[in-house]
């Protein structure tokens, strides 16, 4: 058994968290469970909160006043003591400064034609916040059967298409799945990728200091997201060996070894509200990369449609009239 809580199985010798029942790769039984074994966890030295309203859980310093939600806005959060977490790997110090994340999220607000032209300017905007939001980080390493028709065939075949097949080795690194509680994967996603390589021990940053969201996501639920995102990323590598124009490519893929370790990555956030709906943007802390929801112009697209309609109509009086 490894001090982050995994060991290669038995059988495969692919990395199996302590905690699983079977081995995720080929299904062997795990016989570490029942055990006692220890995870990786540390008690908390700062004061940790839940909000009320979306029941994200977060770390603050232990002296800060008026805590607001980054993620709703909410200013109801129920005070937790003693709570136990997941001790991060590593952490990636926040690069964009708070007059950055400003300016960027300003510019955003006011660009896209289907905004209201008021969004920048009626929007309530929140207080921007740095929370360092967790992340799992996995590697692995596989290998590949895959299948696939090819075009043109050879000369002389009857078809047009004929089977191919092949062999795959890669290594991926740096697969990110979220470990929040309140982003959805596809939030997280909108704003990678992350350097993951310039990431410093914890004890180098002063995390009592800042907003630490707490890992909610455990590995073992995150793993099966890696997987099929490796999956996703071997079809289009293996698609990439068909010669010329492919179709009904299929990929077996093997996983020889996979580690996932715990991270922590800087994100500003804002929630703020227009016309009483709220709306989330994240913001990339390393590389200024933004993403969210905002609101949407209803009149412009009214407006469109009756613009394209007057158009058409004119086409369709100038057609009849030539044909006269």
């Amino acid at each position: 058994m490894s001090i982050d809580g995994t060991h290669r199985c038995g059988v495969c010798r692919s990395y199996v968290d302590d905690e699983d029942l079977f081995c995720a790769n080929c299904g062997t039984e795990n016989i570490v469970v029942g055990n006692a074994a220890q995870r990786i966890e540390h008690t908390a030295s700062h004061h940790s909160f839940d909000c009320r309203s979306c029941g994200a859980s977060m770390s603050y310093d232990a002296s800060a006043q008026a805590l607001r939600c980054p993620f709703c806005g909410g200013t109801q959060m129920d005070e937790r003591q003693g709570v136990r977490s997941v001790l991060p790997e590593g952490v990636v110090p926040i690069q964009i400064t708070r007059a950055e994340a400003d300016a960027i999220l300003r510019k955003w607000l006011g660009n896209g034609f289907w905004r209201p032209a008021d969004a920048a300017r009626a929007a309530r905007i929140g207080e921007i916040a740095a929370v360092y939001v967790p992340y799992w980080v996995f590697e692995a390493s596989t290998d590949t059967m895959w299948t696939a028709d090819s075009s043109p065939a050879p000369a002389g075949s009857r078809g047009d298409w004929y089977p191919v097949s092949g062999e795959n080795s890669s290594h991926y690194d740096g697969i990110l799945i979220g470990g929040s509680r309140i982003l959805t994967p596809q939030e997280t996603a909108s704003i990678a990728p992350f350097h993951i390589d310039s990431a410093v021990r914890p004890s180098q940053i002063d995390l009592t200091r800042s907003i630490v969201e707490e890992f909610r996501v455990p590995r073992k639920l995150a793993r099966p997201l890696a997987r099929a995102a490796i999956d996703r990323l071997e079809h289009v590598t293996c698609t990439r060996h068909v010669p010329n124009r492919s179709r009904n490519v299929r990929v077996n893929v093997r996983i020889t070894s996979m580690r996932g370790y715990p991270m922590l990555l800087p994100v500003w956030i804002l929630a703020y509200q227009y016309k009483r709906q709220v709306h989330r943007v994240l913001l990339n802390g390393q590389t200024g990369k933004i993403a969210g929801s905002a609101p949407f112009s209803y009149g412009k697209l009214v407006a469109v449609l009756l613009i394209v309609g007057a158009l058409l109509a004119a086409i369709f009086l100038v057609l009849i009239l030539a044909n006269r």
